[in-house]
Order: structure tokens, then C-alpha cells, then sequence
């Protein structure tokens, strides 16, 4: 069962939503799991079900690697037959590095390679600021305060973050691996995260509150 955009937006949105919120659900669930068995539960499955919980009722295929071509304006993802050796690669690079780099720059990684690499038919951005999220705290062996976590704030704050990416796109394309652009900004982001700071398109003008606009 799945329901098309073009079908009923409004509903459409509204069960995005409320993936949205089951997926924070499990995310924290898995984060307690994460800090008790560390880099182990890193792992494949855990992928799958976020990004199950993601797309759910609005995808077919939700955590499953692609089988067929996504076409992006601005990135050409690898062919999916490559999809689940990338996504070995991935994985294997997480878990042996993952006591050698700090939380930032090995959830920066994260954010950035499964972006890459869109291993999903649907829910890529979401799937991957969730594992970003896993990654910054299990390494720091703890959950946050704050009411507005890090994933939230990405999707309310882009160009830092289209803009971090397209810096590490590019030093992939000259063989390097750097993101510093994208430590800065989950850095920031969990520091107002923590301060319990507001969304900064959260209120217009006046101070008022502004209606909540599900994105991918």
C-alpha cells in the first residue's frame, strides 16, 4: 500500500510527517543499542530500517538497496548494480575508522557518502541525516539535549549543507577525502541543538510561529 504525491499532496505530507516522527522513534532506539555495542551495530540493517521507517506508505521498495537508475539535476549516482559493493565499501570504511576520526568527521562522512552513493529508491537525504545522527551520538556515547535535533535542523537549514556537500563531491572527484565545510556545520548545528536554540525559519518576522512544510 502506497499513496502517489500527485494522488492527494496534503496527504501525501501529513503520512511524511508521521514517518518522520516513527523514524526519530527508532533512530533513538537504536542509538541506546549503538551505545552498548559500539561500532558492531553499525551495520547494513540498521540503514534498511531507517529507511523503511522513512518512506513508509509512500514506497515500495523502502529498505531495500535500488535496483534500477535514479536520475538527479545535480549528481549522477553510480549504477545500481555497484549499489551494494559501495555500500560494503561504506560500511567497512565506518567501522575501521571508526575509534581512528572524531564524531564530526566520521558523521560528516556519513551524511556525505550515503548522499553519494543513494543507495534507495526513496528517503536517501532522510536515511542518510538519521545515520548522521546515529554516528554523532553513539560516539559521544550519549543523547543530546535539546528539543530540535540535528536532522530537523539540517532540513531547515540547506545551502550550508548542499553547499558541504558539493565541497566533499569535489575532493572525491580529485581522489581526496575532505569535508571541513560539513564538520563545521553538524558542529554548529548540535551546539544550537543543545542551546535549544530555534529553527532559524521558524517564526516570521513578527516572532509568530510558522507551519510545519514536510521536505525530503
Amino acid at each position: 500500500m502506497f499513496v502517489l504525491e500527485e494522488e492527494g499532496k496534503i496527504l501525501y505530507d501529513r503520512i511524511q510527517e508521521h514517518n518522520l516522527a516513527r523514524q526519530y522513534d527508532l533512530l533513538i532506539n537504536c542509538i541506546e543499542i549503538g551505545i552498548i555495542q559500539s561500532v558492531r551495530a553499525f551495520d547494513k540493517y540498521l540503514l534498511w530500517s531507517l529507511n523503511a521507517a522513512a518512506v513508509s506508505n509512500i514506497s515500495q521498495f523502502g529498505g531495500r538497496f535500488r535496483e534500477e537508475p535514479i536520475y538527479l539535476a545535480d549528481h549522477k549516482t553510480p549504477h545500481f548494480l555497484q549499489v551494494p559493493h559501495l555500500m560494503d565499501q561504506f560500511i567497512s570504511t565506518v567501522q575501521e575508522n571508526w575509534f581512528a576520526w572524531n564524531e564530526y568527521v566520521l558523521s560528516s562522512y556519513v551524511l556525505w557518502r550515503l548522499n553519494w552513493i543513494h543507495p534507495f529508491i526513496e528517503g536517501n537525504g532522510r536515511t542518510a541525516r538519521a545515520a548522521c545522527y546515529y554516528v554523532l551520538c553513539v560516539k559521544s556515547l550519549g543523547l543530546p539535549g535539546g528539543k530540535i535535533i540535528v536532522p530537523e535542523r539540517i532540513r531547515h537549514e540547506r545551502e550550508p549543507y548542499y553547499e558541504a556537500l558539493t565541497e566533499a563531491d569535489r575532493a572525491w572527484e580529485n581522489g581526496e577525502l575532505y569535508f571541513p565545510k560539513m564538520e563545521a556545520y553538524l558542529a554548529r548545528l548540535l551546539d544550537e541543538q543543545v542551546m535549544d536554540m530555534p529553527l532559524p525559519d521558524s517564526y516570521d518576522s513578527e516572532g509568530r510561529p510558522l507551519s510545519f512544510i514536510p521536505q525530503n
